[in-house]
């Protein structure tokens, strides 16, 4: 399946990044938020970025932009990619829609980290045809797309998105619909402890990170990858990691939960284990 049309929903850094590679593949997007000049927000965002491949040899970015489409609304395509907050209603609701929209025969695939496929494949009509497609931020650079089949998700709907990764220039790697599927099951407990090892002054933030990054060879430390996350979206993966089996030890840190209440989400507001221009 060629899927020639993917709508992409929500324009944050990861939809916006997912919009530009599947335009960069040469397919046609359309790209939906309904939050206000959000889209445009991510066009932007986008140009910025194919600037930056330009220069080291990449298509222009006006080529790979006139192959993208804001749009005010949901419109039929070969695959929706669901990009928004992580809030199962909120997936939920984009997913009814999704199904009463797009054609019987395309794919629904969302971008959750962490919520099961299984539910949101529940409200459509087309169980089988529903997968997770998680990829990484930043989703131009990191190789990875984790593929997330539901007990519903037909054989042949997870290889046509396994090929699409591969066809992006992605690595797919496929993982079963478990509460943080494989990627965020080890990540956040790690997130975690660095977060407790701050708030126990075991040491501070950039000491904890430099020893992650040059102990572990890790590009990036704990504390800092958080706030490239976002912490609220960290609590929002613990708390379903949580709730979902059962076990205490994946129960977000206090301090974690304290600096999202406070409005510290990392590098989105400017502030978070780290303070940002």
């Amino acid at each position: 399946m060629r899927f020639e049309h993917v709508l992409v929903v929500g324009a944050g850094q990861m939809g916006g990044g997912i919009a530009q590679v599947v335009a960069a593949s040469g397919r046609q997007v359309s790209i939906y938020d309904a939050a206000p000049g959000a889209a445009e927000r991510g066009l932007a965002t986008m140009q910025r970025s194919l600037e930056k491949l330009a220069a080291k040899g990449g298509a222009p970015a006006d080529e790979v932009l006139a192959r993208v489409r804001v749009v005010d609304q949901l419109v039929a395509a070969d695959l929706l990619v669901e990009a928004v907050v992580e809030n199962a209603a909120v997936k939920e609701a984009i997913f009814r829609e999704a199904d009463a929209t797009l054609p019987p025969e395309a794919i629904l695939a969302s971008n959750t980290s962490s919520i099961p496929i299984a539910t949101l494949a529940a409200v459509t009509s087309r169980p089988d045809r529903v997968i997770g497609m998680h990829f990484f931020n930043p989703v131009p650079i990191l190789k990875l797309v984790e593929v997330i089949r539901a007990p519903t998700t037909s054989d042949e709907t997870a290889a046509a998105i396994v090929e699409l990764a591969c066809d992006l220039g992605k690595e797919p790697a496929v993982a079963n619909d478990f509460p943080g599927f494989v990627s965020n099951r080890i990540l956040m407990p790690f997130i975690n402890e660095a977060v407790y090892a701050l708030r126990d002054g075991v040491a501070e933030a950039e000491a904890i990170d430099t020893i992650a990054r040059l102990g572990f060879a890790h590009p990036i430390g704990p504390l800092a990858l958080a706030d490239l996350i976002g912490l609220d979206t960290c609590v929002a993966i613990m708390n379903v990691l949580h709730e979902g089996l059962g076990d205490a030890k994946y129960a977000p840190c206090p301090l974690l939960v304290e600096h999202v209440a406070a409005g510290r989400l990392g590098r989105k507001s400017g502030r978070g284990f780290y303070e940002y221009a």
